[in-house]
């Protein structure tokens, strides 16, 4: 940032500043403006490489290109294609369903967990520790140990029918009512360690003093996390919900390693839908409108939170 000095007040005698003076605040301004020189080949990267390549994308969503040879300009086809393709608008359910399910759930879970090991529990940081893991974990590999436990044959249904519940023993990927759940529940085990180290950083900064002076005055539990600890947690919420959001619309390794997409569609979404169809299919122009689409969803939600938590930042 370019420092700026106010004026020079002449002096009170009368006499004219001096010229030591001016060099000074001449100098000042030379070495603000020289700052950003230095961040001038990240930015020059930056716009060739992501928002340049992105633009050239986006003009291939309006094309039939099949990847390789000529294309033809289609206007918006591609786009009307997806919206009238139940398949599509299902994928597009499934993605919402899967952005704001794993949002609400990994902030809920992650901020309890937050509270529980936050102070006295004497083996919290071993709790911490184990909670944070699953986050150090590929996503790929997280989602093929599921899925072994989820296998009609593997741990989960064993240990349902050793313990009398085989009625409740499923196919779980297998089944169209219960897969989209499923490859919820693995997306929030292996984020809401990320929430909670969030929301831990938030309650550091929630004074030991002030949460003991309003339980003397009386004020109990939940009176406290309303008045006190929320309203200092704000840029935690504001930080932990932009980045789950952003996660969830976004999803793909999960899906593909779990279900590809199956069974029948149930738990297809958008991002998984772009790969079939632009590196599967060689659709790549509708494959640059359905990420096109995406892009445009994950841009106007996370627009809309960032002004919900202007004020928290």
């Amino acid at each position: 940032m370019t420092a700026i000095q106010s004026p020079a007040r002449p002096a009170e005698d009368g006499a004219v500043p001096t010229s030591g003076r001016r060099e000074t605040r001449t100098k000042t301004y030379k070495m603000g403006y020289g700052r950003w020189w230095w961040a001038l080949p990240a930015v020059v990267l930056m716009l060739a490489l992501i928002y340049a390549t992105t633009a050239s994308g986006a003009f291939y969503a309006f094309t039939d290109w099949a990847g390789i040879g000529d294309y033809n300009f289609v206007g918006l086809d591609n786009f009307t294609k997806i919206f009238r393709t139940p398949e599509l608008t299902g994928a597009l359910v499934n993605t919402l369903i899967l952005a704001f399910g794993f949002l609400i759930l990994t902030n809920v879970l992650g901020l309890l967990f937050a509270l529980a090991l936050n102070r006295g529990l004497k083996s919290r940081f071993v709790l911490r520790t184990l909670l944070f893991m699953p986050v150090v974990i590929a996503p790929i590999a997280v989602s093929y140990i599921w899925k072994f436990i989820f296998a009609f044959n593997g741990p989960l249904n064993q240990t349902l029918g050793a313990i009398g519940l085989k009625s409740w023993q499923h196919d779980w990927l297998g089944d169209p009512d219960l897969a989209l759940w499923c490859v919820m529940a693995v997306m929030i085990w292996q984020s809401v360690g990320f929430c909670m180290v969030i929301y831990l950083a938030g309650l550091a900064t929630v004074p030991v003093e002030l949460e003991e002076a309003a339980a003397l005055d009386g004020a109990g539990v939940f009176t406290r996390f309303r008045h006190i600890i929320v309203p200092m947690i704000q840029p935690s919420i504001a930080i932990a919900t932009t980045l789950m959001l952003i996660q969830g619309l976004r999803v793909f390794d999960q899906v593909l390693a779990l279900t590809a997409g199956g069974p029948a569609g149930a738990t297809q979404t958008l991002a998984t839908e772009v790969y079939q169809q632009a590196f599967v299919f060689n659709n790549f122009g509708f494959g640059a409108a359905l990420a096109l689409v995406l892009s445009v969803l994950i841009l106007i939600f996370t627009v809309i939170q960032q002004y919900a938590t202007r004020d928290r930042l």
